[in-house]
């Protein structure tokens, strides 16, 4: 197996993991950053018109983008946003776990009630009906979309119109039926990074989530991030839990489960079935390379000291930067951006809307301390050199 193909909306952090892996890689992205560029054997920048919802994406023109390559590909896998991609039609084999499983844990509703007939813990869930009687505060979000960047806290029933109106006026198409309501709860957010075949589900990982960090972002849940590892008494318990969730779904390759770690706790938030955004500090904190590792677990193969704790050999710390108004990447913030150790890697010229990433900036060092203060310096350096401008 050598050529392969991704489909995402971010596709950088497996290109460059498989093209270090050894494969020739090819994408289909909506950002095509210029990192992602330079890993690639060649890619096709995917027109979202600002919608990131896979939905709207005919199959038909996916088709013709992926023949368009003139390639033939060993394997297409699904990324960011395309978790539940089929192409039934394709000549090429697509590595996608069944899609009933995908289906569970890719609509937030339904991954809430397969976790209260497990028993793991997780917030509880309430329907559009019985939020009349339901405790506030509630967080709601829609239920078929991630990242963080729609979640909400609600104080009352009433807030819950101008959340609404808020999809209203920002043409996205989504109903309150579409909404996922459950208790607020706060704690440290935190994953675990999980390699499985259809016998054996293995840690890789255990995590700490950076989620609306204020100098990064506007956004109050917005993901921002991760720091690999997470150093917390709850490490082991998350690990065994991610690892039989994982096994029950029967998923395969490489999965992040998300967890809050509350005072009572470590409760289980999401299951990500694909490439997470963890995959830069997991590979910088371990040593490993987690394309290769997940191509070989879909031929039923995962690396025996897996079976194990988690080895981590440094810290290794991702921050995504996002932009605090609208912006334009002039040659200026560019050579704040290259001045640093980044990735997700703008163009010159590029128009970053409000709210939306710019780069993310990676470190790494033998304390967590030592990589978020690098971290923040040089986030401060780059805003400061696109805020000029």
């Amino acid at each position: 197996m050598k050529n392969v193909l991704v489909i995402g909306f971010s596709t950088r952090n497996a290109v460059c993991s498989g093209s270090r892996a050894g494969y020739n890689m090819f994408a289909i992205d909506a950002f095509c950053d210029q990192d992602m560029l330079k890993c690639a054997n060649a890619a096709k920048k995917l027109e979202t018109h600002g919608r990131f919802n896979s939905k709207g994406i005919e199959p038909a023109l996916l088709s013709e983008m992926i023949n368009s390559f003139g390639v033939d590909f060993d394997a297409i896998i699904p990324a960011s946003g395309f978790e539940t991609l089929e192409l039934p039609e394709s000549r090429f084999p697509v590595l996608h776990n069944n899609p009933s499983a995908m289906r569970k844990v890719s609509d937030k509703s339904r991954f809430a009630e397969l976790l209260e007939s497990t028993g793991i813990p997780h917030p509880r869930t309430y329907s559009l009906p019985e939020l009349q009687d339901a405790p506030f505060p509630l967080m709601v979000k829609p239920a078929c979309a991630g990242g963080g960047i729609f979640n909400r806290v609600l104080y009352s029933l009433e807030e819950l119109d101008n959340y609404m109106i808020f999809f209203e006026n920002a043409q996205i198409p989504l109903e309150k039926e579409g909404m996922v309501f459950q208790d607020y709860l706060t704690g440290t957010p935190a994953s675990v990074s999980v390699m499985s075949t259809h016998d054996k589900a293995c840690t890789v990982a255990v995590n700490e989530q950076l989620i609306g960090v204020p100098w990064l972002t506007k956004l109050p849940f917005a993901y921002c991030g991760n720091v690999t590892p997470i150093i917390t008494p709850y490490a082991n318990q998350m690990k065994n839990i991610a690892e039989e969730l994982i096994y029950q779904l029967g998923l395969i390759g490489s999965t992040g489960v998300d967890f809050l770690i509350t005072d009572s706790g470590p409760v289980v938030i999401e299951v990500n079935a694909r490439f997470q955004g963890s995959m830069d500090t997991v590979e910088l904190a371990t040593g490993t390379n987690l394309f290769g590792e997940h191509m070989e677990a879909f031929e039923g193969n995962i690396k025996q000291e897996r079976t194990g704790k988690p080895f981590y050999r440094q810290y290794a710390a991702r921050a995504v930067m996002y932009a605090d108004q609208r912006r334009v990447v002039t040659g200026h913030a560019m050579e704040g951006i290259i001045a640093k150790q980044t990735a997700d890697i703008p163009h010159r010229g590029d128009v970053i809307g409000e709210n939306e990433p710019v780069t993310s900036v990676i470190s790494t060092d033998d304390t967590r301390k030592k990589v978020m203060s690098e971290i923040e310096q040089s986030v401060m350096f780059i805003r400061q050199r696109l805020n000029v401008d």
